[in-house]
């Protein structure tokens, strides 16, 4: 099936990919915790696997097992705690085990090592960890519930669309040309409008949280998601490539198609903590 999707035309793929993926998302999310659970798990080691990757092809050579490893337990550990099932203080396992990424590159006669180290926990904390935050979110009245979780996805896709339409009819001004030609201040303009009145209509039929807080969520998705679209295009741009990967055909890869959530997880988080 993906070699049949992959020979039809971008516009195809992209409808077909989307589609099966909202269906998957939905599905994963609302079903159960251990779905959700296992949705984002799969999406953390998918996207520490492609990180890794991307940099490999540039003479980088990042200690993929244990970053991976930690991304991992990261995310497994973030959501036992948010469940209830172990004492948050274990978290501080986590601490030492960071060091094993310096102890391991002793031995792997690699070259420039601390270059390595940095990069292995570059993406343990910028692709495992706000996928573990994202626990905070679905845990928020500490009981499992899919409602902020969908509906953030659902703000994610109203900025990205919007953007998508807005830029296309009026888009002029460039927001950040040198990172991402394609961009415009009208996109983004776009982006927000359709996104604040997603947020609107998502206080009207989701009880778990208020208006204000489905607006916030809102602003920071407006914001933070156009600005972790542009770090992910800074990053491929840095390494000379075009997608972060092929497994999503039309889309790119993981990365490609979470830049935004990623971004935007450890802020929507701080905003729902505080207020």
């Amino acid at each position: 099936m993906a070699n049949n999707i992959s020979g039809m035309s971008n516009m195809w793929q992209r409808i077909i990919v989307g589609v099966l993926g909202a269906a998957l998302f939905v599905g994963g999310i609302i079903v159960s915790e251990w779905t959700y659970f296992a949705l984002f798990l799969g999406l953390t080691i998918l996207g520490l696997l492609e990180f890794y990757r991307l940099l490999g092809a540039q003479s980088i050579k990042p200690n993929k097992t244990i970053g991976m490893a930690l991304g991992g337990l990261l995310y497994i550990v973030l959501f036992l705690i948010e469940r209830d099932l172990i004492n948050g203080e274990l978290l501080y396992l986590t601490l030492p085990l960071l060091g094993l990424v310096f102890v391991a590159e002793l031995y792997r006669k690699q070259p420039q090592p601390f270059t390595n180290i940095a990069f292995t926990l570059l993406g343990v904390l910028y692709v495992a960890l706000p996928f573990g935050l994202l626990h905070k979110i679905a845990y928020l009245p500490e009981y499992y519930t899919w409602e902020p979780i969908l509906g953030l996805m659902l703000l994610i896709w109203a900025a990205d669309t919007g953007a998508y339409i807005a830029g296309k009819n009026f888009g002029k001004r460039k927001l950040l040309e040198r990172v991402s030609p394609g961009k415009t201040w009208e996109g983004w303009i776009g982006g927000t409008i359709l996104t604040l009145a997603v947020a609107y209509g998502l206080s009207l039929y989701l009880q778990d949280l208020a208006l204000y807080q489905w607006i916030g969520i809102g602003i920071i998705v407006s914001v933070f998601g156009v600005l972790g679209d542009l770090v992910e295009s800074l990053l491929k741009r840095s390494l000379d490539v075009k997608d972060s990967g092929t497994l999503l055909p039309g889309h790119g890869g993981i990365l490609d198609r979470f830049d935004s959530l990623i971004m935007a997880i450890p802020f929507i988080v701080a905003f729902l903590q505080i207020f």
